[in-house]
């Protein structure tokens, strides 16, 4: 089989360091303005773009590793063919995202509604035309069967408020609305939102070094997050030299320890 070779014609710059500060869907709460910094041979082919107000940016999920033939979508209680997802675990690691294009600057794209982590690889781009790209009558497969997971209500106590409020300013990242996001799937264990069960029949969301306590209300489809703890150990906490343990430290300073 013949080999076929990639390469970037630019780098995504966003505010997302890492994946799980991204959103699932640019269009999503959290998608956020960005640039694409193209490499200078493709100043040329910039040209017309500017016309369009979407874009499609067709990129390389550079930090994902490895695939199966079949993923558990954040979705869906049931396994299902990578194909039939947008996981980005798969055979080739491509994507492709819906962006707003505000304007061309040179070299540089600055767009909206992005959803990709900074430094993301972007193999391609193509002008998003609504008669060819939108077909608003099309079926969502196993989106729309039963256990498809509609949308539960998050609500945060004010000791979690108070909580999620000291982290945005210490830190600037808007914590909340990562766990209001996560938690509106569902409050089921799962592997890609990172949802336990503690030995007390608790539950727990982990975002990044953060764990968020919550409960759940099955008959009103309600979950509520009790608090907010550090997900370093105590001795991580005391020890440790990197500025995000000071933050940790102060935290616990204030609020307590897990």
């Amino acid at each position: 089989m013949k080999e076929l070779v990639v390469r970037p014609v630019g780098f995504v710059r966003s505010p997302f360091r890492e994946k799980v500060e991204a959103p699932r869907q640019g269009t999503a709460p959290g998608g956020a303005a960005g640039t694409v910094e193209l490499l200078s041979e493709y100043k040329d082919a910039l040209a017309d773009l500017d016309g369009f107000d979407r874009i499609w940016l067709v990129f390389w999920f550079d930090r994902a590793e490895g695939w199966r033939p079949k993923v558990l979508p954040p979705r869906s209680e049931d396994k299902r063919g990578v194909f039939a997802t947008r996981s980005p675990h798969r055979p080739n690691a491509i994507g492709m995202t819906a962006v707003r294009l505000e304007r061309v600057d040179g070299l540089v794209l600055h767009v909206h509604d992005l959803d990709l982590v900074d430094g993301t690889p972007v193999l391609d781009i193509k002008p998003y035309i609504p008669y060819a790209d939108a077909f608003p009558e099309a079926k969502s497969g196993w989106l729309e069967a039963p256990d498809a997971r509609a949308a539960w209500t998050v609500d945060v106590e004010p000791a979690a408020a108070l909580e999620l409020a000291w982290i945005a300013t210490e830190t600037g990242k808007d914590l909340r609305a990562r766990v209001e996001a996560a938690l509106s799937l569902g409050p089921q264990p799962h592997a890609y939102r990172r949802i336990k069960e503690t030995a007390d029949g608790g539950r727990v969301l982990a975002v990044k070094e953060w764990r968020a306590r919550f409960r759940v209300e099955d008959e009103a489809r309600r979950i509520v997050v009790e608090r907010v703890l550090s997900g370093y150990r105590p001795r991580e906490i005391e020890q440790g030299r990197e500025p995000v343990h000071a933050v940790h430290r102060a935290f616990v300073e204030r609020f307590g320890a897990p």
